[in-house]
C-alpha cells in the first residue's frame, strides 16, 4: 500500500489557453479523480451588457486571441438575428473567405507546432528537443511549409477584415468594405502554391497516422455524444443546422441554432470556472458531448468540397464512423484544412467576391433576441444577445469550444490515467522509429 497522491501539472503547455491538470491517485494506485482546471474568469457577458449592439461585435474578439474570427462573426450573426438583417450575398461571402481562411491559419499552427513535435521526435523524446523549435532546426522543409500555410490564412484574414487579429469589417447589414480586384487576384495567384502545401500537409498525416495507427486506436479512445454544423449534410463552418451524435453513431438532434436551450445542459463543476455543456435530454454526466474537428467529422454525412470528401472517406475506412480514438483529431484537422483551402480557392474564384453591394443602406434597431453560430477551430461557437428598443444589448450568453470540450477531455484524461497508472498499457503499445533522430 502507498499514500495517497496528487500530481499536478500547472501550467499545461501545448494549449491555446490557460489550464492546469490535477490527478489524483488512491492508496491503492487506482486513479481517483482527474480535474482539467480553467483558472482565469472573462466575465465577457457582462462586458458587454448595457453597450450598444454594434459595439459587441468589435468587442467579442478580444475573448480569445487564437479564434478572434469566429468571435467577431458569431457576435454580427446574432446581432443580426434579433435585428432581422440579412447581409447582401457578396458580403456572407467575404465573411465565409475570412473564416476559412482562419479555419486553415489555425490548423496548420495546431498540427505542426502544437501535435507534429511529438510524432516527428517521438513521445518519449526529451522534452527539450520535442517542440516546433526542433522541428525548425531538423526539418527545415517541413516547417517553412507550415509557416506558409499559417501566413496565407492570416494575410488573407487582414485583407478582408483589416486586421489578422481581432477584425473590425463585419457590421450589421454586412462588411464595411469589399473585396477589390487587385486583392482578388494577388491571392488567387498564390492558390497553387496554398494547394501544394496542402498536398503535402496531408501525405505527412497519412505517413503520421499509419505509422502510430497503434496509439490511435488504443490510447485514450472515450465514447461521447458529439455536436457540429452541417448545411444538408456537408460540414459548413459559418452557417446551418446543429447536429448531435450519440456514442454509438446515431443522429439524436438536428436542429436550428435559436432553438439551442432545449439540447444545451450546462453543469457547474466545483473545481473549475469553466462550465461542462453537454446533450441535455441524456443528462448528465451521461450527455457529455465533444466538438472540434473530430467531432465535425463524425456528425456530417460528408464534406463540402470534393478533395476533402475524400480524404475523410479515407479516414472513415481506417477508423470508422463514429471515431472516438482522441489522437484522430489530429487527423481530421488536416482532413478539415483541406475543405479550407478549397473553399478559399471556390470564394476567390467567384464573381460575386470583389462586388461593392456588401452592406445595407439602412439598418433599423430594434428590440429582438438572436442566436448566431459558427465552427471555430476549437468547435461549435454560439453568441445569444437580446436587445431593447433602444439597440442596447440587455443580455447575453455565450457558448464557447472550451465549455463544449471540458467535460469530454476530463472524461478523455481519465480514461488515459487508467491505462496508464492501473493497466500499464503504454508498455505494449507498437511505437514507430522517430522520424527524426536527436
Amino acid at each position: 500500500m502507498t499514500d495517497e497522491k496528487t500530481i499536478r501539472i500547472d501550467p499545461v503547455t501545448r494549449l491555446e489557453g490557460h489550464g492546469s491538470l490535477t490527478l489524483k491517485l488512491g492508496k491503492d494506485g487506482k486513479v481517483k479523480d482527474v480535474q482539467f482546471n480553467v483558472n482565469s474568469t472573462r466575465f465577457f457577458e457582462k462586458f458587454l451588457e448595457g453597450r450598444p449592439m454594434e459595439e459587441a461585435i468589435r468587442i467579442a474578439p478580444r475573448i480569445c486571441g487564437i479564434c478572434p474570427i469566429p468571435h467577431h462573426l458569431a457576435s454580427v450573426k446574432a446581432v443580426e438575428a434579433a435585428w432581422d438583417i440579412t447581409p447582401p450575398p457578396a458580403a456572407v461571402k467575404i465573411r465565409r473567405l475570412m473564416i476559412e481562411a482562419k479555419q486553415l491559419s489555425s490548423h496548420a499552427i495546431h498540427f505542426y507546432a502544437l501535435a507534429a513535435p511529438d510524432f516527428v521526435f517521438g513521445p518519449f523524446a526529451n522534452p527539450a528537443v520535442r517542440n516546433v523549435a526542433a522541428v525548425l532546426k531538423h526539418l527545415p522543409d517541413v516547417a517553412v511549409q507550415a509557416i506558409k500555410l499559417m501566413e496565407f490564412g492570416q494575410e488573407i484574414i487582414k485583407t478582408v477584415g483589416a486586421k489578422a487579429i481581432h477584425p473590425t469589417t463585419a457590421i450589421p447589414g454586412g462588411q464595411l468594405t469589399p473585396m477589390t480586384e487587385e486583392d482578388r487576384d494577388h491571392w488567387l495567384g498564390r492558390v497553387p502554391e496554398l494547394m501544394e502545401n496542402i498536398n503535402k500537409t496531408v501525405d505527412l498525416a497519412k505517413t503520421v497516422v499509419n505509422a502510430y495507427l497503434d496509439v490511435i486506436t488504443k490510447v485514450g479512445v472515450t465514447p461521447t455524444y458529439y455536436i457540429g454544423l452541417h448545411n444538408k449534410g456537408a460540414l459548413d463552418i459559418y452557417d446551418g443546422k446543429i447536429r448531435v451524435m450519440d456514442p454509438d453513431g446515431k443522429i439524436v438532434a438536428d436542429f436550428e441554432p435559436k432553438d439551442y436551450t432545449e439540447y444545451y445542459g450546462e453543469h457547474v463543476p466545483k473545481h473549475s470556472y469553466a462550465t461542462h455543456i453537454y446533450y441535455k435530454p441524456a443528462g448528465y454526466p451521461e450527455g457529455i458531448w465533444r466538438t472540434n474537428t473530430l467531432a465535425r467529422c463524425n456528425v456530417v454525412d460528408k464534406m463540402a468540397t470534393p478533395l476533402a470528401n475524400d480524404a475523410l472517406k479515407e479516414m472513415r475506412d481506417l477508423i470508422g464512423r463514429p471515431s472516438h480514438h482522441v489522437f484522430a483529431y489530429h487527423y481530421a484537422r488536416v482532413v478539415e484544412m483541406v475543405q479550407a483551402a478549397e473553399w478559399i480557392k471556390t470564394l476567390l474564384e467567384d464573381p460575386e467576391i470583389v462586388s461593392t453591394d456588401v452592406k445595407l443602406a439602412d439598418v433599423e434597431t430594434k428590440a429582438g433576441e438572436g442566436v448566431g453560430v459558427v465552427e471555430a477551430p476549437r468547435g461549435t461557437l454560439l453568441h445569444n444577445y437580446v436587445s431593447d428598443d433602444k439597440g442596447m444589448l440587455v443580455k447575453a450568453n455565450l457558448i464557447v469550444a472550451t465549455n463544449n470540450n471540458i467535460a469530454g477531455i476530463e472524461k478523455s484524461l481519465m480514461v488515459a490515467a487508467k491505462q496508464i497508472f492501473e493497466d500499464k498499457a503504454h508498455e505494449s503499445l507498437k511505437l514507430p522509429d522517430p522520424m527524426v533522430k536527436t
